[in-house]
């Protein structure tokens, strides 16, 4: 099975690293899909949710405000200034993250309508991997 290698970084360090499946990022232009082969890009993210798939086939997400993406046939890297892993063994957990990421992305723009729409894509995400 072909995989892509994924790193996510911000200043503080690695929020992922892993062979994943495929990954969906918030491109400043749109949404785009990334699979193993893909064509080399480099390009700016917007504030949004990176969607990941593992090579088990479960999801990840990650919340970021912004950044930049570099993508290869074998590879993905992401630097952004602030991201949120969107995981955690308890619902709890769960919900801390998911506050953590709404605060990340209220500070990072004053569009409440963008915010409340990655927020809603985060807590759907969520429900429907429980």
């Amino acid at each position: 099975m072909e995989t892509l290698k994924l790193d996510i970084v911000t200043p503080e360090g690695k929020i992922f690293s892993n062979n994943v499946k495929s990954v969906t990022l918030p491109g400043s232009e749109g949404e785009f899909g990334v699979l193993p082969g893909h064509v080399e890009i480099v390009t700016t993210l917007s504030t949004g949710v990176i969607e990941i798939e593992k090579e088990d086939h479960k999801r990840e997400i990650v919340a970021i405000n912004w950044g930049y993406a570099k993508v290869n046939e074998t590879s993905v890297d992401v630097l952004v200034e602030g991201a949120v892993d969107i995981n955690g063994d308890s619902e709890s957990e769960i919900a801390k993250a998911i506050a953590n990421a709404k605060q990340l992305l209220e500070d990072s723009t004053d569009n409440n309508v963008a915010v409340s729409m990655v927020v809603s894509r985060i807590e759907n995400s969520v429900k429907s991997s429980l």
